[in-house]
């Protein structure tokens, strides 16, 4: 184990411990500068502080700016130091913390001003600009590995050209925008993340002794003090939630994912570990794309006198909705996965359908249920996602591609 591992083991307790002191010394602060909001899945309407996920990344951006000299530098057996400088990793890891410095500035940003969706869209990829151009001065690969099948095709390998660019461009738009569509219940967001979080330091750690040990190193310092501050964060916004994280911590978590991501060379493995995110992604399409109308809130619908949480619907006339949008909702009513209500109102002319989220639809299958329990379900999902994402990674890949290192091939060092 090195010098460098260590100390970023200890600045990962210094994140957790710094961000558990100050997040409610800071709420306070929140609540008189008017950043707060309400719990709409309580009986109590109390005041909670709002947008607290921007002290996790501060915490999380102090450690890392503490942490800088440690990769770079070597130590000898005389007790003497140097630094082992290499310009492209120190640029590399600059850029990385220049890209999740400005999201949680913009995440923040779109707290207080409460930005409109397209804006939301354009954030990830402003932030993501100095790491794609750090990309390609200094990396520039934008060759992929073709699976067995369609070798005949197009070969074992293809340069996709300005075409990654756009893919990765499109990946930090993803991430960001991913964990920020599946919230809205107590501990959900950070919940998650701390999840995708575990599941990439396995996969890191496995991969020390392989061909990329550099890059998962790279990526193995910047996720262990995430994981630290993000469990700092959980503490306070597992239910009952004493802070709300914002948009601010959702920026700042798929950013820091898609950073390791990209740099670490693993996106694609990486988006094994995004599996409900993805299914919450094509399940809400027909409501983001306008096939079916999309209210501005899709949180499960709170009862007061049970104190559960039930499915949320969207009311609209039946003649208001296209072709293809009565189709969808057709498609999805005949696969049993949307509750559909015709012939509703006074005059009978509207029709409602559970709001398309997976939280929605988790409670489609297993009915109204406490908002614990349900962040519960939600997060073993993630973990038994996360498994099968490893699973694939190390044992499925190997059918499709040649160079795909199998678990036992590999032995794990620091």
């Amino acid at each position: 184990m090195t010098v460098a591992f260590y100390m970023n083991l200890v600045l990962t307790f210094a994140s957790y411990w710094t961000s558990l002191k100050l997040i409610p010394s800071f709420s306070e602060n929140f609540l008189l500068g008017n950043l707060f909001g309400r719990d709409l899945n309580k009986i109590s309407k109390k005041k909670v502080p709002e947008a607290l996920g921007v002290i996790t990344g501060a915490t999380f951006l102090v450690s890392m700016f503490c942490f800088i000299p440690f990769p770079f530098m070597s130590f000898s057996n005389d007790g003497g130091n140097h630094f082992n400088f290499d310009d492209r990793e120190f640029i590399q890891y600059l850029s990385a913390l220049l890209s999740i410095c400005c999201m949680v500035f913009l995440g923040f940003t779109d707290d207080v001003l409460n930005l409109k969706w397209r804006y939301k869209l354009a954030l990830p990829t402003v932030a993501s600009l100095p790491l794609l151009l750090v990309y390609y001065t200094n990396i520039a690969n934008t060759t992929v590995i073709v699976p067995r099948p369609m070798t005949a095709f197009l070969g074992k390998e293809l340069d996709l050209g300005v075409l990654y660019y756009i893919y990765m461009g499109m990946l930090a738009v993803f991430c960001t925008n991913a964990i920020n569509i599946l919230a809205g219940i107590n501990g959900l967001e950070v919940g998650q993340s701390v999840v995708i979080c575990g599941s990439i330091i396995v996969h890191n750690y496995l991969e020390l002794s392989g061909p990329n040990a550099a890059y998962h190193r790279f990526s193995l310092y910047f996720m262990m003090p995430f994981m630290g501050s993000s469990l700092a964060l959980l503490r306070y916004n597992w239910y009952p939630s004493r802070v709300f994280v914002g948009d601010t911590f959702c920026y700042f978590a798929g950013m820091t994912f898609a950073v390791v991501g990209i740099l670490g060379h693993f996106s694609k493995t990486m988006l094994l570990f995004f599996l409900p995110q993805i299914a919450n992604f094509v399940y809400s399409c027909p409501q983001l794309f306008r096939f079916v109308p999309c209210p501005r809130h899709r949180l499960p619908k709170f009862h007061a006198e049970t104190d559960l949480l039930g499915m949320s619907y969207s009311r609209f006339k039946s003649s208001d909705i296209s072709w293809l949008g009565n189709f969808i909702i057709k498609f999805l009513e005949f696969f049993r996965v949307l509750d559909v209500r015709r012939g509703v109102g006074e005059d009978g002319l509207y029709t409602e359908c559970n709001n398309m989220t997976l939280i929605n639809l988790i409670l489609l299958v297993i009915g109204p249920t406490h908002e614990a329990r349900l962040t519960t379900i939600l997060i073993i999902f993630q973990v038994l996602t996360s498994i099968l994402g490893l699973f694939i990674r190390y044992y499925v890949s190997s059918l499709f591609f040649d160079d795909a290192p199998s678990l036992a091939s590999l032995t794990p060092v620091l």
